[in-house]
């Protein structure tokens, strides 16, 4: 009786972080007239306060001694991997590209399968080589529509999947290695941050106290989700979460459709029908797969 509450507290925390990550396109065009890089560096700074703040509460700090120089140098990787995907979906929501960015976090599934064929030379099964091939499909309809790649899209899902693919290998908690991430960046963004204030063209302060706070409360909305996303993960089977992901980019593509009016051809939308039928296909070989080895494992107990 007591795992079932445990579980679905999972599902809520899952629901919460994706839901979250979802209406991002709602957040960043209030920081207007920040730039994109502006804002990164902003939320790069206020996250590294909001996480050592979590780690204070916590008064959790033993784990600093235990990180190696191979994890430090992992998540220094990391932290380059996120700032870009960072970067680039501000600039594409706040550019009018919103659409554009939903579909990055839609294909990035097949990219992480991709990359664990190329990587670590998995074997595909024939549904997954289906949905690859579909997303493969889809990219090539949607660079005809737009007349070029799609390559907000394709930055976005290869550098999210780059740093999932380096988080997995250091394996360090998530405020820990936020909190390092963070740090490895702190530097930069705010040397840029302080230049921008220099010669004047810096925002912060300048556009009301309501807008600093807003600047200073994209820590607080790149922290939050992502402690409910780890969260989610200690309590749920990952079939559970390989379903909840889909939260934010339904979430994204209806912003860009419903919100922001952006254009949506017959070939655009095609394009996006052969990837929800790529996805799809991927979750239901997910589900199928994890369904068949329950049964194997029941089985083989049983045996015993």
């Amino acid at each position: 009786m007591g795992v079932m509450p445990d579980t679905r507290r999972g599902v809520l925390y899952g629901v919460a972080a994706y839901t979250m990550w979802g209406l991002f396109p709602l957040y960043w065009p209030l920081l207007k007239p920040s730039g994109a890089v502006e804002i990164l560096a902003h939320r790069m700074v206020w996250s590294l306060v909001v996480v050592i703040a979590v780690l204070a509460v916590r008064r959790h700090w033993s784990w600093i001694r235990t990180i190696t120089g191979r994890q430090f140098l992992l998540l220094a990787l990391a932290a380059v991997a996120v700032s870009v995907n960072w970067g680039v979906y501000i600039y594409a929501v706040n550019a009018g590209h919103v659409v554009e960015g939903a579909l990055g976090y839609f294909i990035n599934p097949l990219v992480s399968v991709l990359f664990g064929v190329l990587i670590f030379r998995e074997r595909l099964r024939r549904w997954q080589w289906i949905a690859v091939a579909l997303g493969a499909l889809a990219v090539l309809i949607l660079a005809l529509d737009y007349g070029r790649l799609p390559w907000i899209a394709l930055v976005l899902a290869f550098s999210f999947g780059t740093y999932g693919l380096i988080k997995k290998a250091a394996g360090v908690g998530s405020a820990e290695s936020l909190t390092i991430e963070t740090l490895v960046l702190l530097v930069p963004a705010l040397g840029y941050l302080l230049v921008l204030q220099a010669n004047g063209t810096g925002t912060f302060g300048n556009h009301g106290l309501g807008h600093a706070l807003l600047l200073v409360a994209a820590g607080l909305i790149t922290a939050v989700p992502l402690m409910l996303f780890t969260a989610s993960t200690l309590r749920v089977p990952l079939t559970v979460i390989g379903l909840l992901q889909y939260i934010a980019p339904v979430l994204q593509f209806l912003c860009g459709v419903l919100i922001v009016h952006e254009t949506m051809p017959a070939s655009r939308w095609a394009g996006f029908v052969v990837v929800w039928l790529a996805l799809s296909a991927f979750t239901w070989d997910s589900i199928r797969s994890a369904h068949t080895s329950r049964q194997e494992r029941t089985a083989a107990l049983e045996t015993v």
